[in-house]
This record gives C-alpha cells, sequence and structure tokens, in this order.
C-alpha cells in the first residue's frame, strides 16, 4: 500500500481534515458523518449545485417523469372519467416540468445539509497534485490549491458513450441528455434493455411513443426472477413495444429528419430519435489520479478494500466509482462507512447481504434475495407462495390489478430465501419482506406472515394471502 510520509507539522498545517470531491448520496453520507464527528471538511462539486447525479440526470429526474406519466395513463384508463373525458396527451418536455420541481426541492433540501453542518463548499473540477493536495478548477478558469489530511473519492458515473456514434447530434441522446428532449417523438430506438433503457421504454409506451428497444443478450434483465423477468417482457410486448434480442449495433447514422441504427445482423431501424443506454463509465478521468499512484479499470472504476480505502493510504472511495451495486441508497451507507473508517481506522458496519432492487418500470419491479433459478442451482428445498394483485381489494380500488408478490421459502425450515414483486408500489411493498429476512435468526419465518394482522384493505395484505398460498402446498 502506497504511504505518505508528513510530519506532524505537516499534519497540522492541512486546510482540511477531509475532502469530499463529490455531493451524490456517497458524498453526502461521507461529509454528514465525518462533519457531526467534529471534523473540518470540504466538499468539491464540479457544477453549480449539490446533488450529483442522481439528483440532477438520474434517480430524482427520471422517477419524477415516470410518475408523471403514469399518472396520465392512469387518468387516460380510469373508469371513473370513461364517459366524460377526452384522451389526454403531454409532451415530454411537458412531463418535465414535475421532475424540474422535485429537483429544485431536493437540491435546496441537500444545501442546507452542508450549511448547517458547516461544511466548506469548493464549486470546481478537482484533480490530485498529490496525496494531500488538490487543485479546483472553477468555471471562470480561476482556480484553488487545497491541502487535506484525507480524501473520499464520491465522483459518481456518467453515461458510456462510444467513439464512433456522435451524441452532439440533436437526435442522439444518453440517459442524461434525454432529459433535455424538447421536441415531440412518434418513434424512439433504446439501445441497451438493461434497468435504464427498459424504465424508458416504459415511459415512452405510456406516452404513446413508439417504441424499440433492442437487448444484446437473450432476455431482458437476467439478474431477476426468470418469471418477473418474462412479467416485464409480456407487458412491455402487450403495450406495443417491439423488443429485439441478442442484437448488437454496427452503426448509428444522425440524419437531419431521423436516426437509423445499423445492427450487426443485418437489420436496419429508423425512428425519430436513438437513447443509447447501455452501461455507465465512472468519473475518474479528470482527477489525475497518476499524480498518486492510483490507477482506474477500463470502465472508470477504483478498487477499494473492506473499509473502502483505496491503494493509497488516505484516500477512500464509495458510490458509483467503485462499481457494484451502483445504487444511490447503498452509496449513502457507504459513504457512513467510509467515514468510520477515515475517523476509526476500520469501518465498523458494512451493507446488508441482501440488498434490495427496484426497478421503476410501469409497473415496479423490486426484489431481494434468491431467484428460484439460484436456489434450483443450489439444491435448496424451497416453495413458492404467490398472491395476484387482481385478488386484493385494494388494488381492485386503486385500479392497479396487473402483478403480483412471490415469496420463496424453505420447506423445512420455513425461511424466507426470496420475496419477487411486479406491480405499482413494488419498491414498497418489497421492504415488508426484506425486514422479516433480516430477522429470521430470531424466529421469524414465512409464518410471520399468517399469524401478523394487517391493515385492510392495503397491498402489504399480498404478504399474508402469499403465505397462505405457499403453506398450502407443504405436505
Amino acid at each position: 500500500m502506497a504511504k505518505q510520509k508528513k510530519t506532524k507539522q505537516d499534519e497540522e498545517s492541512f486546510q482540511y481534515d477531509a475532502v469530499v470531491i463529490g455531493t451524490g448520496p456517497g458524498g453526502e453520507g461521507v461529509a454528514m458523518q465525518l462533519a457531526k464527528s467534529g471534523k473540518n471538511v470540504a466538499v468539491i462539486e464540479r457544477y453549480e449545485a449539490v446533488g450529483g447525479g442522481c439528483t440532477h440526470w438520474g434517480t430524482i429526474p427520471s422517477k419524477a417523469l415516470r410518475h408523471s406519466v403514469s399518472r396520465l395513463i392512469e387518468y387516460n384508463n380510469s373508469p371513473l372519467f370513461a364517459d366524460s373525458h377526452i384522451s389526454r396527451n403531454l409532451t415530454f418536455a411537458e412531463m418535465m416540468k414535475h421532475a424540474s420541481g422535485v429537483i429544485r426541492k431536493q437540491t435546496q433540501l441537500r444545501a442546507s445539509f452542508y450549511d448547517r453542518n458547516r461544511v466548506t463548499m469548493h464549486y470546481g473540477e478537482a484533480s490530485f497534485i498529490d496525496a494531500h493536495t488538490l487543485q479546483v478548477v472553477r468555471q471562470d478558469g480561476s482556480k484553488d490549491v487545497i491541502t487535506t489530511k484525507q480524501v473520499a473519492l464520491a465522483t459518481g458515473s456518467r453515461p458510456y458513450c462510444p467513439d464512433d456514434i456522435d451524441f452532439s447530434h440533436p437526435r442522439i441522446y444518453n440517459s442524461d441528455t434525454i432529459l433535455s428532449l424538447d421536441h415531440d417523438p412518434k418513434s424512439v430506438i433504446i439501445y441497451g434493455a438493461g434497468v435504464i433503457g427498459s424504465e424508458y421504454a416504459s415511459i415512452f409506451r405510456g406516452m404513446k411513443v413508439k417504441v424499440d428497444l433492442v437487448n444484446m443478450r437473450d432476455r431482458l434483465l437476467s439478474f431477476l426472477d426468470t418469471e418477473i423477468s418474462d412479467a416485464l417482457s409480456y407487458h412491455l410486448w402487450n403495450n406495443g413495444a417491439l423488443i429485439r434480442h441478442n442484437e448488437t449495433y454496427e452503426s448509428v447514422e444522425g440524419r437531419d429528419d431521423c436516426v437509423i441504427l445499423n445492427l450487426k445482423s443485418g437489420k436496419r431501424m429508423r425512428a425519430d430519435c436513438l437513447l443509447f443506454a447501455n452501461g455507465r463509465t465512472g468519473n475518474t478521468d479528470k482527477l489525475n489520479l497518476e499524480n498518486i499512484g492510483l490507477k482506474a479499470d477500463g470502465r472508470g472504476q477504483l478498487s477499494v478494500n473492506a473499509d473502502y480505502r483505496t491503494e493509497v493510504e488516505n484516500v477512500y472511495a464509495v458510490g458509483d466509482v467503485i462499481g457494484y451495486p451502483s445504487l444511490a441508497s447503498a452509496a449513502y451507507n457507504q459513504g457512513r462507512f467510509a467515514a468510520q473508517a477515515m475517523l476509526e481506522g476500520q469501518a465498523q458496519s458494512a451493507l446488508v447481504q441482501d440488498i434490495p432492487s427496484g426497478i421503476y418500470t410501469i409497473p415496479e419491479i423490486s426484489s431481494v434475495g434468491k431467484t428460484e433459478q439460484e436456489l434450483t442451482e443450489a439444491k435448496v428445498p424451497y416453495e413458492v407462495g404467490r398472491a395476484q394483485f387482481k385478488h386484493l381489494a385494494r388494488a381492485q380500488i386503486a385500479s392497479t390489478e396487473v402483478g403480483s408478490l412471490k415469496i420463496l421459502f424453505h420447506r423445512e425450515t420455513l425461511e424466507v430465501l426470496g420475496i419477487h414483486c411486479f406491480g405499482e408500489r413494488a419498491s414498497e411493498i418489497v421492504h415488508i419482506g426484506q425486514a422479516i429476512m433480516q430477522q429470521q435468526g430470531k424466529g421469524n419465518t414465512i409464518e410471520y406472515f399468517v399469524n401478523t394482522t394487517f391493515n385492510y384493505p392495503t397491498m402489504a395484505e399480498a404478504y399474508r394471502v402469499a403465505a397462505i398460498n405457499g403453506l398450502n402446498r407443504i405436505f
């Protein structure tokens, strides 16, 4: 491990105890924990407002956009207005107005955290001079040099943009720039059917835009339980999206009136615009990591140990820049744990083993724990309990009858092994099962869902229905 030798006098002359580069969830987690522990902390943010990609280009705006589209679908399909209303259509830009309000509120809230905890803000592009010295270049070109005892990198990631595609073309977008879409496309090609691509396929179909979804693999979101993946595929297909599996692009032609995607299989596709959503790259290229002896991998990511320390003793990293699980919720906790290590020499906590996934398609998908395929391969004797939303009174009231909850549990011990949910509010519903999975060492099993009392009518009641359904299979 590379060590930087500093005398006691040098350490006392540092301007800050710690500098955090990036103000997304990971950076916020580090900065708040250190500041509340009495440390003199500064953060460096390359943009004019705090929040990082999560607040400005990723999680918050896309989920706010999805919410608006879901409400539009709900209005257009509601039997309550069937006799009196005219079907409404809204443009992408009109939908984004709601998202802009949410971004503004989140930015103001997050900025108040730094202010309240007396964290010094530096706005500009950060880079290393050495392991204890950073340069900050402001947008006007002026520079600051600051010194610090420790550094935490929470620089996040950006969409992967291959060099052979012209992303400056007004009809070619990535998952950041798509938020500034200002025309009203009738058709869109989405290249990449991962989480982001699948979410935007749902959003555009909800706006009645023709969608061609190009997937490089043989099924959607292959990390999901197969039934859930199949449910998403069917729902997109049933809503009119065309999905092409096992395809790779050869070239992209941006024209004045359209975009043409040429596939290696020989197929040609045309649409009003293209959304390229195939992977992300860590934001490490401008940090001058070579000045401290660090090197990022081919995806711009850094390696860390269990304490989130890099190969340089006083430099830590959290969030997207270290890869898995690349979730805003996990990044905040990683930041807190890294701060513990920076304060005490090692982290006292770690991420939970079973991290829930939330995929904001329409309807939502959320899961935690093992899939049926993983349990079958491991020869675990499991059973399945299922509740279909169409049988729940709350779903009937809210007209959210598409979807189901699936509980996987051990036939003998009744231990809950996995929770898989497809349907509206799935990302909320899954946490009930997650809580019980974390408590199973204290005697909680699938029988908890049968023996407890749920409010009625609620979507949470699906757990009781699924538990009974599963236990009835045991003989």
